[in-house]
Parts: C-alpha cells; sequence; structure tokens
C-alpha cells in the first residue's frame, strides 16, 4: 500500500513547502522512500488527485469544535460548513473566530473538539502559535473538493483516503518526550534539539510506540540534520497513517461514536 504523510502549512512556499514523505506499507513495516516538497497548494491539489490506492497522514484540523460551530450558529453539517467558511473568506473568517475567542472567559478562550483534548492538539479554531485556523480553512476545503474518502466525515472514493494525523501526539504523549525537537527560527535550531530528533528517529525505528518498524534507509541523516522537523513530522503522519491502514475493516481505527463535524486525530 502507498502511504503519505504531509506535513501542512497554510502559506505554502519555497522556504516553508508543505512537506510530503511518501512510502510503501508492508504488513507492520513502513519504508519511506522519498520526501517531497510542495511549494504552492496546486501542487497539493495535484497530490490528492493522484491515483490510488493510498492512504495519507494529513498534519491539519480536518473540523472544527461543535461547540464552537454552534455558538457562531455556522452549518453543522461537515460539507455545508465547509462551504460557509469558503464563502466568509480568510479575512472574515479570522474577524469571527477572534471575536469569538473574545467573548469567551479567560482561561477558555478557545472551544476544543473531542479529539483535540484526546491528543493535546491545538484548537482547531486557534489561528497563532499555530495558526492551525487557517490550517483547517485552506486544508479540509481541498480534500473535500477533490473527492478523497475521509472516514467518519465524508464517503467518497475508497481508493484514496485522508486521515487526519498530529506528530505531537505520538512525541509528547505516546513516547513521553517533552524536549522541543524543532523550530522554523534557524538560531533555535540547536544541537540539543537535533538530540531530540535523533531519539525520535531511533524510535521509530525500533517501532516504537506504534507497532511499525521505520525504514528510512538513505534519508536517515536528513531526517536527523533538518532543524526544522517538517522531514520528521511528515514521516510520523506517514507512521500514523499505516497504522490507520492496518486498521482499515474497523473504519481506520478510529472512534465508533467520533463527532462527523469535528473529525478524529488517528491512533489518539
Amino acid at each position: 500500500m502507498k502511504i503519505y504523510g504531509v506535513d501542512f502549512t497554510c502559506a505554502p512556499r519555497k522556504a516553508k513547502p508543505i512537506t510530503v514523505a511518501a512510502g510503501r506499507a508492508h504488513g507492520t513495516v513502513l519504508e519511506i522512500d522519498e520526501i517531497e516538497p510542495l511549494e504552492t497548494f496546486a501542487d497539493f491539489e495535484a497530490l490528492l488527485v493522484r491515483p490510488g490506492p493510498w492512504v495519507g497522514g494529513f498534519d491539519f484540523p480536518f473540523g472544527l469544535s461543535r461547540e464552537a460551530v454552534r455558538d457562531l450558529s455556522w452549518p453543522e453539517r461537515w460539507s455545508d460548513l465547509l462551504v460557509h467558511c469558503a464563502q466568509l473568506g480568510r479575512v472574515e473568517f479570522k474577524r469571527v473566530l477572534d471575536a469569538y475567542r473574545e467573548s469567551r472567559p479567560p482561561g477558555d478562550r478557545y472551544a476544543k473538539r473531542r479529539g483535540d483534548v484526546a491528543s493535546g492538539a491545538h484548537p482547531s479554531v486557534k489561528l497563532v502559535r499555530p495558526p492551525v485556523g487557517f490550517m483547517f480553512f485552506e486544508g479540509a476545503a481541498r480534500l473535500m473538493a477533490s473527492g478523497i474518502h475521509i472516514p467518519g466525515l465524508r464517503t467518497a472514493d475508497r481508493s484514496r483516503v485522508a486521515l487526519e494525523a498530529y506528530p505531537g501526539f505520538l512525541v509528547r504523549r505516546q513516547l513521553q518526550m517533552r524536549e522541543s525537537y524543532k523550530s522554523d527560527t534557524r538560531k533555535k535550531q540547536t544541537a540539543a534539539r537535533q538530540a531530540v530528533r535523533e531519539k525520535v528517529l531511533g524510535e521509530l525505528i525500533a517501532a516504537r510506540p506504534l507497532g511499525i518498524q521505520l525504514r528510512v534507509g538513505r534519508l536517515q541523516s536528513k531526517l536527523v540534520e533538518d532543524g526544522s522537523g517538517d522531514y520528521l513530522d511528515a514521516v510520523i503522519c506517514a507512521l500514523q497513517a499505516h497504522w490507520g491502514w492496518l486498521r482499515a475493516d474497523s473504519n481506520f481505527g478510529l472512534p465508533a461514536d467520533l463527532d462527523p463535524l469535528e473529525g478524529w486525530i488517528v491512533s489518539a
């Protein structure tokens, strides 16, 4: 089975592309063959329509908190919500969510999805540090337009499957590694962070924590040396997608009662 892991950005460019780890699943072994930079949204859209069969893990929120959607009187059907957000446009989307955040009490500024709580992910309505709300805005609509199958949210072409991934869950919750392993700021790309990346990669190669043995071959040094962590995050997304593929017969390991508006992070 072809597997993709996608480290997403809401503003792809040459200096900060969408990063894709591409590989093959053989039982409980994942071989990563290539790291591919996508510098434009057009490149990302082309990835989504590549012929299957394949399963991809995508590091951005597929849905928004039902609490927030209800509070804002936005559509509570996933596809209708995406259409509504697109009609708002990015500027108005930001204005509405900024006002909503300020209307909430201190300490509870962001309405969370159940999956955010379970995985420790940033709330999908958050727009800064990191801007996951904009990642939802730019990513989810493109998933819908591609006709891809999204378990729990949208039934479509089952030869191409998209699963929401989150590398931070694997590193911090499953491997219990609290030290920072990445930074987009060059001066913060330290030897200490590189050592953490090397440690994380060693665990993945040893089949921890998902029971999937990672093989990266000639890419190993690049995964360790990439101070942004984008290469490593893309590989972790691929591992999470592989974990889901192994459970394809049971809804890719997603909860039976997942909210069809919010979605869920695979392996959480």
